[in-house]
Order: C-alpha cells, then structure tokens, then sequence
C-alpha cells in the first residue's frame, strides 16, 4: 500500500507540530511548509518530515511548495494566520492588508493548489483527500481592537464553505476548524485553579485526524474546538 502524505502550512511549536507528531505516529509522510524552516528542524528530523520554506501568501512560492510533492497527496492543513490589534481608526491600512494576505489570500492560495491536486487523483474508497482550515472564533464573531483578524478568518471561512459546497461530491473533503479559545502552546500557561481552560494541542489534533479519518456519508464541514469553560 502506497504510504499517505500530509502537507501541514505554516507550521511551528504549537498545534502543527502536535498534528505532524501524531499523523507521522499515524503512518503519514509529512511534508512541513514553513517561512523559517531552520526553527522547525528538529521537529522535521524527528518525524522524518521533508520541510520546505514557503510564504503562503506569496503564488510563486505556494506553486513551487506544491510542485516539489510528487507523490499523491491525501491531506493539507492550513495553519497561518496574523493579525493587527488596536482601535480601527488607528491601524495602519499596509499592516492590515499584510495580515489578511496571510489568513485569506494564502488560505485561497494553498486550497486552490489542494483542490487542483486532488481533482487529479484516483479516488481512494470514493475519496481523492482532504482539506483542513485552522480558524478561529473570530470567522464567527468580530472582537473589538481586532478587525484585521476578523475580516481574514470570516473570509477564510467563507471560502472553506464555498470549496466544501463544490469538492464534496468530487470526493474532496473541505473542513473549517473554528479553534475557539486559547490554545496551550509551548510557553503559555493556565492558571492554577483553572485546569483545561486552554485547549490541549495534542487534542486538537485528534480531532483533526478524525476528521480526516470520516467516512464520506458523514464528512463534517465545520467543526467548533473549545474548552470546557470558554463561553459561547
């Protein structure tokens, strides 16, 4: 049986390592795309992970990232995201369209070269691959001093409900992850007396391999990860 590979965007010490830790223990050949590769080497090394610099938000880059996989591609995750925080009639318009580039433009960028990929394949049980969003709560509802975000996860989440519409009677599985809450990356701590109030990374990314593991009569489009305390 040929061996899966999995293409995880934007990937640092956080969720994405956490998903390129569990898809490798999974069987999966990862490919980790990242603008600094150099602080992703060990992760690469101990995962036996190709990692390829790559700005998502940049075409050229994107196309080469998707030219150097030869092999067929099962599942890509789309991690990045930026964002400007301040009052809206303070932000500098140069520093938002930056951030949206990174949530949006990139976004469309790497699920069209997805979508272009998978279309070609042979389905596999019915199913040519998948497709995972990393969002936030903020696709759902805007935060005051965080208008950047907003419009880039709302477009973010719009363009995974448009792709889900169209790929998923041609066997290509669109999901938009809605991370709703802090995650427990390296470096960010709970309060003592408020255990699991930050989502665990590692269980994230169970949830993402489920996702991916779905059955084509049941697949989720849209899935909310948030802790047992954070307010809907």
């Amino acid at each position: 049986m040929t061996e899966s590979t999995a293409l995880i965007v934007g990937v640092g010490d956080g969720l994405s390592a956490s998903l390129t830790r569990l898809l490798h223990a999974n069987g999966y050949r990862l490919v980790l795309a990242a603008r600094n590769i150099e602080k992703i080497a060990t992760l690469a090394s101990d995962t036996g992970a190709q990692a390829i610099s790559c700005n998502a938000a940049d075409a050229d880059d994107v196309g080469q990232l998707f030219a150097s996989i030869e092999d067929r591609l099962d599942v890509v995750v789309y991690n990045p995201s930026a964002r400007v925080r301040g009052p809206i009639a303070d932000l500098d318009p140069e520093a938002v369209r930056n951030a949206i580039d990174v949530t949006a433009f990139g976004a469309f960028l790497v699920g069209q070269a997805a979508a272009r990929r998978m279309l070609t394949q042979e389905p596999a049980d019915g199913v040519r691959g998948a497709i995972l969003f990393t969002g936030a709560s903020a696709g759902v509802k805007g935060f005051p001093n965080s208008a950047s975000f907003a419009m880039g996860k709302f477009a973010q989440r719009g363009l995974a409900q448009s792709m889900a519409r169209e790929l998923h009677p041609q066997g290509v599985h669109v999901c938009w992850v809605n991370i709703d809450g802090g995650i427990r990356n390296p470096g960010r701590t709970e309060a003592p007396d408020s255990p699991d109030s930050m989502l665990d990374p590692d269980a994230i990314a169970e949830s993402y391999l489920s996702v991916i593991r779905q059955h084509r009569s049941a697949w989720t489009n849209e899935l909310s990860l948030r802790p047992w305390v954070e307010r809907f």
